[in-house]
Order: structure tokens, then sequence, then C-alpha cells
């Protein structure tokens, strides 16, 4: 690490910019983007980043629940994403003190395997169902998402940073 790169002190997080940041990916994911191959899961996305970020506020209840609204969306085996969704926020939560301490982009190490295991069990469960295994594409996804990860990270943390030099006359 070099010394003059700068070193932000964060501000709290605001629970309306927590709750704004889920409704905004879930939004995304409501796209009609699914012909389209590597679509990230935005969700996932964006509960994996708050999970390891604010493991007190985002949890297991709220990964359940967006899980419960993609379910109802994709018109999926209720519970599908839900169950995905809430073992990716437990293993986030659980490797949250880990990943912190690594830079932004070798956190994509750790992140990438959370979202392929959120994948491998939608996969899983849709084999159980259906009988059908979906392409290598499938997995396509949580590369695409893991690459979109410092540019997550960078947005998500955004409002909390504070500027180096404080000045009275700006706001933050």
């Amino acid at each position: 690490m070099t010394m003059n790169r700068p070193h932000y002190i964060l501000l709290p997080a605001s629970p309306g910019f927590i709750v704004l940041s889920l409704i905004g990916a879930f939004l995304l994911n409501l796209q009609p983007l699914g012909g389209w191959i590597g679509v990230p899961d935005f969700v996932a996305l964006v509960l994996v980043f708050w999970s390891i970020h604010q493991p007190r506020r985002v949890g297991i209840g709220v990964a359940f629940l967006m899980g419960l609204l993609m379910d109802v969306h994709d018109a999926a085996l209720l519970g599908e994403d839900a169950l995905a969704y809430t073992l990716l926020s437990y293993f986030a939560i659980t490797l949250h003190r880990r990943v912190l301490w690594f830079p932004t982009v070798s956190q994509i190490w750790y992140i990438l395997p959370l979202l392929l295991m959120t994948q491998l069990v939608q996969m899983t469960v849709q084999l159980l169902v259906s009988g059908k295994l979906p392409g290598w594409t499938f997995f396509l996804e949580s590369f695409v998402s893991a690459a979109l990860w410092p540019l997550a990270t960078w947005l998500l943390l955004a409002p909390q940073r504070r500027a180096i030099d404080r000045d009275d006359t700006r706001p933050l």
C-alpha cells in the first residue's frame, strides 16, 4: 500500500440508503434482459455487499425477503432464490471480517465463490424440479457480477465517504 493513497473515514451507513440500494437492485433485476447471456444478478451483488459491510443491518432475514420477491418475479419455485440468497448472506456474514482486510480488487476472489455457490444452489433446485441442466453459460452471470464488484463497492460506499481535508462549508 502506498503512503500517498488517501484513507477515508466512513460515515455510518444510512438505513434509508441501504433500503434504496436494495430496491434499486431489485428494479435492475426486473428489467427484461432475460435473453442476454451473463446478465448479473444485481440483488445478489448488493446483498453480498451489505452483508459484508453492514452485517447487523442486512442479514439473513433481508436476504430471504429479497429471495421471495425474486421468486415471485421469476415465477420460479417459491423458495428457490430465497434459499440461495439466504445461504449467500450467511456465508458473506461469516467471511465479512476477513474480506474487508483486502483491497477491493482482491475481494473478488472471495465474492466469486459466494456468487457461484448461489447459482449452484439455484441450479440444483431447478435440476431436482425439472430434471434439466442449464448450459455452461449459466455460470457466466457470477463472473460478470464478480467483475462488477469494484464498481458496486465504489458506488455503494460513496455516500459514506468523508472528504480527506475537511471543509466547514461542505455538508460532508
